[in-house]
């Protein structure tokens, strides 16, 4: 039987039997399912297909959700993606978040990973990377059950809901899973992985979760796009060579401490933050006409 419940411990297990991280957490929920392995894998493509189908759609979109607040804006940032200052990769990758996330805000099919709330993010980071360096569909498989691990371990230490921790807890978790998944897919070791997750999610610390109106869609959607820059930025430096001073663990500690610590109104609730302000009030009296 194969448990972690840190990353630490992941790490540990995939250094002790040379195995890449995913291989561990595929044995892991082998065992907790009861599931053959070819079941498992094959869940999980069909996840990446669902993945690939809500970017194809995202970077397309036109359609206004129907609180009229999102929609559009990643077809925009697709068209400027070879004219910005970031490059054609990282704004690809911000129109792919951003188009999925607006796939959620008008019903469509998503993938939620971890959450509805962050699910542009793994699924933008890895299909980047796949016109990038022209990875395999089965390494993007591995990827994924990479990411999943990650994802576990923060859900046992702490948390991925918006409404326990903040935003951090969704796209910040989703930011650490996506920063993980890049630097496997780039052949880093598992301590890499672990420094791109800590360096992911350290730097999106205390972020608010304020939606306006109490939807997924302001800020959501757009932050999609940024975490998933994000991530991508802490794959590079890992890879650069660049260390995390506070390890993974830790920073998960902190991530939980900080959600518990944060008040309610920044919460999911709607109450403070950007849906607090004059125009996200008067955004949601529009919305939600009395």
């Amino acid at each position: 039987m194969i448990q972690f419940n840190t990353v630490a411990e992941l790490v540990k297990l995939a250094e002790e039997k040379e195995l890449p991280i995913h291989d561990i957490v595929i044995a892991r929920e082998m065992h907790d399912t009861q599931r053959p392995k070819q079941a498992i894998l094959t869940e999980m493509q069909r996840n990446w297909e669902v993945m690939q189908a809500s970017i194809e759609r995202g970077i397309e979109n036109e359609e206004r959700s129907v609180s009229g607040l999102t929609g559009g804006d990643a077809e925009k940032i697709y068209e400027h993606r070879e004219g910005g200052y970031l490059g054609a990769a990282a704004l690809s990758a911000a129109a792919y978040a951003v188009g999925v996330s607006e796939v959620n805000a008008v019903m469509g099919r998503i993938v939620a990973c971890p959450t509805a709330g962050s699910c542009g993010i793994v699924p933008a980071a890895l299909y980047a990377a796949r016109e990038q360096r022209h990875v395999t569909d089965d390494a993007i498989v591995g990827a994924l059950f990479t990411a999943a691990g990650i994802g576990m371990v923060i859900d046992q230490n702490a948390s991925i809901a918006g409404a326990e921790g903040g935003c951090q807890a969704e796209c910040g978790a989703a930011a650490g899973m996506a920063a993980a998944a890049l630097v496997e897919l780039a052949d880093g070791t598992p301590a890499q992985i672990a420094n791109a997750c800590a360096l992911a999610i350290k730097n999106l610390l205390g972020l608010a979760c304020d939606p306006v109106a109490g939807l997924v869609e302001v800020p959501c959607v757009k932050r999609n796009g940024f975490c998933t820059v994000h991530a991508m930025l802490a794959a590079d430096m890992t890879l650069a060579g660049v260390q995390s001073v506070i390890p993974v663990d830790d920073v998960i500690l902190a991530l939980d401490t900080i959600g518990r610590s944060m008040p309610r109104s920044i919460r999911e609730t709607a109450e403070g933050g950007l849906a607090a302000t004059p125009s996200g009030k008067a955004l949601a009296r529009r919305i939600y006409p009395k």
